[in-house]
């Protein structure tokens, strides 16, 4: 057991750290950088902060003193402001003084995160990941997404991509249906205001295939957004109707991906565009133009013995082209493959070539290192692609029949595209679609305006009727303000007539007289007759249908 003495001790030491200020940083973050801010807590744990006043230190130096808070907020940091910080608090009245424990802050320079993108060579509708990470990792980044725009005069611009605004809590993004060639940064943020990372290097996705325009069509009147994009992997003008051009196109010559090291090269930038520069991404990943490792003529870039390996594609401010991964061989071997995608149930020959024209002699082909059956010696013939033939070719060969050296090409990718019958097919069948879309639209809006313009002028005809009635009527009363009728009518009793034609009723005469118009109306005044009626045995319905019959004169009336 502990004596008594050790305990006291252990108390008092307790005790001691309970009242001691307790120094933390907010945010509290493991490491920092340049151009962050931050804000130094100096908490006593006891009574009431407002009664004491804070220093704070950095490396037992004082930097501000005599603050009655307790929050100290940074300016932007610096590399400068590494080290250890404390707080001191002395009490206003009391003869007291707390220290805190040290912290120790690092700060480094402003990050650049590194992007990767999986995979980096696609075929149309293919999902790509994009994966953005911050080192040395750190905690309360969010993510932010961008294509980059190639620009003429610098290298690229970037353009959110769609959600990114606010960012992304994962360090992913997934795009769906990646289509075409196309660069993309990343960058992170975090804190209020928002400090931001550098961005990344841009990363690539390629696309070995030529692909067309994405073409917009907005119809008056009607909220149709008619987007027809076709990708065409590497079909030659005379496979697809000339109604589908090309965007942008790179062509390679001489037609193969693996050229020996003393060999130029030239690479043929085609598309709508006026203005056409020739990038490159080497083997490390780094993303060059034209004019470091070649010379650029119009359209064409001309490599003579400077080119490298690498994947090589065209831009415009408006369009990337198809790439092409080419290998700079310096061996005296290479596999003569094509540049582009093959049809998928077209046929292909890989062919060994070596660098002196010579004839190579026993050669062999390799699929992924592994020898492929072949009875005919120096080329591989293909008769009918599938998409299982894709992979890494290679060839092997010797110099002479009866040589022992052995010389190895090289591997190359051969990918396979989908028929050209389904991108040709798919070429006239989306139009077709959208098109009949459209002209559904297009009459329902026809019959909603008509109707609309029918309804619009049985309201605008009757409206014109009111108004000519209402004229005629203003017109008739201002004519004669007294052309108003009144008429005094007086029943009298009538002596039956013998004849059976005459009428049998009591007839009602009356007086009428042209009265002013002030009061609008007709006014009658009526008595009945008093005497009864003679013909007792008269049907009822002769009784009852008793003929009125009036006089008019015109005169003033009296009320």
């Amino acid at each position: 057991m502990m004596n008594t003495r050790k305990k006291t001790r252990l108390i008092l030491c307790m005790l001691c750290l309970f009242l001691n200020a307790l120094l933390h940083i907010e945010p509290n973050w493991s490491l920092l950088f340049t151009g962050e801010k931050v804000s130094f807590i100096c908490d006593l744990r006891e009574g009431n902060d407002t009664d004491w006043n804070y220093s704070f230190s950095r490396n037992d130096h004082l930097f501000t003193t005599n603050r009655t808070v307790n929050r100290y907020k940074s300016s932007s940091l610096t590399r400068g402001d590494s080290g250890e910080y404390q707080c001191v608090a002395d009490h206003k009245i009391r003869p007291v003084t707390r220290e805190s424990n040290k912290v120790s802050v690092t700060v480094s320079g402003v990050p650049r995160p590194v992007l990767t993108v999986s995979p980096s060579w696609t075929s149309p509708g293919d999902s790509v990941t994009l994966t953005c990470s911050v080192e040395p990792p750190s905690a309360g980044w969010r993510f932010f997404w961008f294509k980059a725009v190639p620009d003429m005069s610098h290298y690229y611009t970037f353009e959110l991509l769609p959600g990114g605004t606010t960012g992304t809590e994962q360090g992913s993004y997934i795009l769906h249906g990646q289509t075409h060639t196309a660069g993309y940064v990343c960058r992170a943020g975090r804190g209020d205001p928002v400090f931001y990372t550098q961005y990344s290097d841009v990363k690539f996705v390629w696309s070995g295939g030529e692909f067309v325009q994405t073409f917009i069509f907005l119809h008056k009147g009607i909220n149709v957004l008619f987007v027809l994009t076709l990708f065409v992997l590497c079909v030659s003008p005379n496979d697809v109707s000339s109604a589908v051009n090309p965007a942008a196109s790179l062509t390679v010559s001489p037609h193969r991906l693996q050229h020996f090291s003393t060999e130029s090269l030239s690479l043929i930038c085609e598309g709508n565009s006026t203005e056409w520069r020739v990038m490159k991404a080497d083997e490390d990943g780094d993303v060059s133009i034209c004019l470091k490792w070649g010379e650029m003529t119009g359209s064409t870039c001309n490599t003579d013995t400077r080119a490298s390996s690498g994947v090589y594609w065209c831009e415009s401010e408006t369009q990337f082209s198809n790439a092409a991964n080419i290998t700079i061989h310096r061996g005296d071997v290479i596999l003569v493959s094509p540049v582009h995608p093959v049809t998928e149930g077209h046929s292909v020959t890989l062919g060994c070539k070596l660098r002196t024209e010579n004839l190579l002699y026993n050669v062999d082909f390799y699929k992924n290192d592994k020898l492929i059956p072949n009875p005919v010696r120096g080329e591989l013939l293909i008769s009918a692609v599938t998409k299982s033939d894709e992979g890494f070719y290679k060839c092997r060969g010797r110099k002479s029949p009866q040589g022992l050296e052995t010389l190895t090409s090289a591997e190359s990718w051969l990918s396979v595209k989908y028929p050209e019958e389904a991108a040709s097919s798919s070429v006239f069948l989306v139009p077709l679609v959208v098109g009949l879309v459209s002209g559904v639209l297009l009459i329902i809006l026809l019959l909603l305006f008509l109707r609309r313009y029918r309804k619009s002028e049985a309201s605008s005809l009757s409206r014109s009727q009111r108004t000519n009635q209402s004229a005629a009527t203003d017109h008739m009363i201002n004519q004669d303000e007294s052309s108003l009728t009144y008429s005094v009518v007086e029943l009298k009793h009538l002596k039956k007539k013998e004849k059976h034609d005459e009428p049998d009723e009591s007839p009602v005469y009356s007086d009428v007289r042209i009265a002013s118009a002030a009061d609008y109306v007709t006014y009658a005044q009526v008595h009945p007759p008093t005497g009864k009626k003679s013909n007792e045995g008269k049907s009822r319905c002769a009784a009852e249908e008793e003929t009125v019959y009036s006089e008019v004169k015109p005169g003033t009336f009296d009320q």
